[in-house]
């Protein structure tokens, strides 16, 4: 039966559907003259040969804003599965690609097979950018204590999949979503209250929760790249362009700007609301807990079946995926959830998978993953193809190059790898005459760079694979502690999250602390043989294997900001990206440790200051760190260690 809401929305139907395209018909040219004016009103690029339809439609949400959604498939689609994506990123620029007659040369590379299949791929602006109605807030949060609307990203998507099920007639009335980063969000949306039509989900790399670790935040130290992205994203409907700031090189200017928030009042972006709402809230307050999506969905039970994917070198949303699978897999009863982590960057899944960096795989893995794993998933759950049986968690293990499958995560069993005195590393603890500490200078006005300079945070190469770059580059700085382990005489698997277990002290009155696990490749020509890389290629690298830092202040609760004591030793406990990796025989493990990764993340001024984002230049002073290694004050790094 038809509801009230339903009528309304095919009532509107009419008003909102833009025909498919067809073959311009212009009359035959006539006689022209050399003053025939030569412009003609527009060119239709989609001709009668193309072997695709495509749609241009307004879907209207319950409170009358209409969105921008386009649809394409294959001519001659019945009976077909929809697979959505809501983006921020352009519908029409997303169904655009090349000017072609191929639906595959339309469509992103990551669409390809679905297009061929027949699936109805659809793609949509969400409210207030690009071609939909409305007003955009970023992340925009669920009804609640946050949101006193009728409206967020979990009704739209609702709304959105009640227009597609009742108005495609090529549709088979069941519908997955999947899309990574913003799309990973609002993918994860459409499973708070989900439409009964909504029949799998695939977030990719989704931002969960902004502070703790994903774009904005990660555990409390700002991320300066999102100013530029927030611009982008914020300038009128998402056209705005980046920040205009000319060429030069990033450590320099965030450098001579002072604060990160004299940044953002230099060049006159603290006009971004979203901006404001960050520096004003640096701590977790709610303003970022009552927004994190994990949280939001373990309150829910599951009943979408669900593929959560991320790289594991992702370099702007490598917390989310995992923590929500952690979050909602103990009341998965019927086991609609499972894990992917693969050996991509941010959104890798979805682009080729040949190499990362100076890693080398063998093949294309993310091609590998769609056609063995990704759209088998969607086929059972959208067109009732044979149970694939997915795997609950499937890893790539770096490495030693392959797939796994695993029916539980972590796989891995804690094994602490301690710091010693002489830059040593060992799986035995210290004992009670080993040295007590190491020492070096931080000094905010010579901050550790991220990578090496010059940096340019919007260049392609130098962003997507940061996280695997080679760290000799910064081993020889005296504000680094290297430590490492003699060869393996045998491999060492790592199958979870490596945690960080570390005792410093600082004699300023906060810090920030970084932590990177390393994997040291020998010095032989023989590395690379049988991993595709030149036989030279990978001698002597020192490749992360995960890197992550931790602002000081919050030691004692991420709510609760605290002046650190001088001289006090503090016990900090973080995690690192979770992985799959297989440290060969003949490698070393290396841990670096510093105070500093700029100018990816804003500086500690290391004098303790309500608000970092107002620090004056007068706060911002050197300081001695005392990292230890005692037998009472034992650092390490936790490995979740596979049985071999």
């Amino acid at each position: 039966m038809k509801t009230a809401f339903s009528l309304g929305l095919l009532a509107s139907l009419a008003a909102t559907t833009v025909s498919p395209v067809t073959a311009q018909t212009n009359p035959a040219p006539g006689r022209v003259t050399p003053m025939t004016v030569d412009t003609v009103p527009s060119y239709e690029k989609i001709r009668p040969e193309a072997d695709f339809i495509k749609r241009e439609v307004m879907i209207p949400m319950r409170d009358g804003v209409k969105l921008y959604t386009v649809l394409v498939m294959k001519k001659g689609t019945t009976n077909a599965p929809i697979l959505l994506s809501r983006t921020p990123y352009n519908a029409k620029g997303n169904t655009s690609r090349t000017a072609s007659q191929k639906i595959t040369e339309v469509l992103q590379i990551m669409d390809a097979e679905f297009a061929e299949d027949h699936y109805v791929r659809v793609y949509q602006d969400i409210r207030g950018l690009h071609n939909s109605e409305g007003e955009f807030v970023m992340n925009r949060p669920i009804r609640g204590p946050l949101n006193s609307s009728t409206v967020d990203e979990s009704t739209d998507a609702y709304d959105t999949i009640d227009w597609l099920v009742k108005n495609v007639p090529e549709g088979n009335a069941k519908v997955g979503i999947v899309g990574s980063s913003y799309l990973g969000f609002t993918s994860l949306m459409a499973l708070i209250d989900p439409h009964p039509a909504l029949k799998a989900a695939a977030p990719q790399s989704p931002m969960v929760d902004g502070w703790m670790g994903d774009d904005w935040f990660h555990n409390g130290a700002f991320r300066n790249p999102n100013i530029a992205y927030t611009v982008g994203q914020s300038t009128g409907k998402a056209e705005g362009g980046g920040m205009a700031l000319g060429a030069g090189d990033e450590y320099s200017r965030f450098l001579a700007a002072g604060s990160t928030g004299d940044f953002i009042r230099h060049w006159g972006f603290d006009q971004y609301p979203f901006l404001q709402k960050v520096m004003q809230n640096p701590a977790y307050t709610e303003f970022w807990s009552l927004q994190a999506v994990d949280i939001w969905l373990a309150a829910r039970p599951v009943t979408v079946p669900t593929m959560l994917v991320v790289g594991q070198w992702d370099q702007e949303d490598s917390y989310g995926a995992p923590a929500v699978y952690q979050a909602i897999k103990p009341r998965d009863t019927n086991n609609l959830v499972s894990l992917v982590i693969g050996p991509w960057r941010h959104s890798g899944v979805n682009h080729y998978g040949y190499n990362l960096g100076n890693l080398i795989f063998t093949g294309d893995t993310a091609a590998e993953f769609r056609s063995k794993y990704l759209k088998p998933f969607f086929d059972h759950y959208l067109k009732d193809a044979p149970d694939p049986h997915t795997p609950t968690v499937l890893t790539y293990a770096t490495g030693a190059n392959h797939w796994q499958e695993s029916g539980h995560w972590p796989v891995g069993k804690p094994v602490r790898l301690y710091l010693h005195d002489r830059m040593g590393l060992s799986f035995q603890p210290p004992s009670a005459d080993a040295g007590d500490h190491d020492d070096y200078l931080s000094d905010p006005a010579k901050p550790v760079p991220f990578i090496p300079r010059p940096i340019d945070m919007g260049a392609s190469d130098q962003w997507k694979p940061w996280l695997v770059h080679d760290q000799r580059f910064v081993s020889d700085r005296p504000d680094v502690l290297v430590y490492a382990t003699s060869a393996l005489d045998k491999p060492i698997h790592l199958m979870g999250q490596p945690l960080v277990d570390l005792f410093a002290a600082t004699s300023g009155s906060d810090s920030d602390w970084v932590v990177k696990l390393i994997d040291v490749y020998p010095d032989t020509v023989s590395e690379g043989v049988g991993q595709g890389a030149p036989a030279t290629e990978m001698t002597g690298m020192e490749i992360p294997i995960g890197i992550e830092i931790f602002r000081g202040r919050y030691v004692h609760g991420f709510d609760r900001p605290k002046a650190l004591t001088p001289g006090k030793i503090e016990e900090y406990r973080w995690g690192l990206p979770h992985v799959n990796h297989v440290f060969l025989p003949g490698h070393k493990i290396m841990v670096q440790v510093q105070s500093s990764l700029f100018p990816l993340y804003d500086r500690n001024p290391q004098t303790y200051v309500e608000n970092i984002f107002n620090a004056p230049p007068e706060a911002y002073r050197k300081a001695t760190q005392s990292v230890y290694h005692s037998a009472r004050a034992a650092s390490a790094i936790v490995l979740p260690v596979a049985e071999q």
